[in-house]
C-alpha cells in the first residue's frame, strides 16, 4: 500500500492526484495530435470541477496556464492562448497575522475590545444596554465553546474580570434562552396567536 506521503507531491492541490496522473501521462505521449487531444480533454474536466469559475473573463487562460503548471512546462502542444512563465507570476505577500494575547479564548479579542469600550462609556443607559449585548453574546461564545461549561454565574463574573470590577450586571438581569443553538432575543420572537 503506497501512502499519498510517499508519492510525489501535488501541485495544484484543488485537482487532487488523478488530474496530476492525467497531466504526467500527457506529456509521456509521443504522438503530437493524440497529446493535444488528451491536453484538451484534461482541460475539459478541469472545467467541470469548478464550473463557478466560468463566469470570469480570463478562466480559459486560467485553466491553460493550470495545466502547464501542472505538467512543469514541459507539456508540448499549441496551446489556445499565451501561457504564462513561472517567472511572469508572483505570489502576494504571505498576511500577518495579529498576534495579541487573549485572555479567554473561547470570547475572541472582539469581545476584549468590546469590553475595554464598555468600561470607557460613561452614559448609564449606554453601559447597561452595551453589557446586556454583550453578555448574551458571551452565553452564545461558551455554548459553542462547550455547552457542558455553560454557567450563566461564569459570565457574570468573567464580564467582572475583564472590566477589573467597574462593571456587573444588575442582580435582575436575565439572559436571553438559547434555542435550536442561538440565543434569541425577546424583539425577535413570533408572537403566537
Amino acid at each position: 500500500m503506497t501512502y499519498n506521503s510517499q508519492r510525489q507531491q501535488l501541485i495544484l492541490r484543488e485537482y487532487g492526484r488523478t488530474i496530476q496522473d492525467m497531466a504526467d501521462y500527457c506529456v509521456t505521449i509521443a504522438d503530437r495530435q493524440r497529446r493535444q487531444e488528451c491536453a484538451e480533454a484534461i482541460v475539459a474536466i478541469m472545467a467541470a470541477m469548478n464550473p463557478q469559475q466560468r463566469q470570469q473573463p480570463d478562466y480559459q487562460q486560467r485553466l491553460w496556464n493550470q495545466l502547464a503548471a501542472l505538467t512543469a512546462y514541459q507539456l508540448d502542444i499549441d496551446y489556445p492562448c499565451p501561457i504564462s512563465q513561472p517567472a511572469d507570476m508572483q505570489h502576494p505577500a504571505p498576511l500577518k497575522y495579529p498576534m495579541q494575547r487573549i485572555r479567554y479564548r473561547h470570547y475572541g479579542h472582539l469581545l476584549e475590545a468590546s469590553m475595554r469600550k464598555l468600561q470607557q462609556l460613561t452614559d448609564a443607559g449606554e453601559r447597561q444596554a452595551l453589557c446586556a449585548q454583550l453578555a448574551n453574546a458571551m452565553k452564545q461564545d461558551l455554548y459553542d465553546f462547550n455547552r457542558g461549561a455553560l454557567d450563566e454565574r461564569k459570565i457574570r463574573a468573567d464580564i467582572e474580570s475583564y472590566t477589573e470590577g467597574t462593571v456587573a450586571l444588575p442582580d435582575n438581569f436575565t439572559f436571553q434562552p438559547i434555542t435550536g443553538g442561538r440565543v434569541m432575543e425577546k424583539s425577535r420572537k413570533k408572537k403566537r396567536k
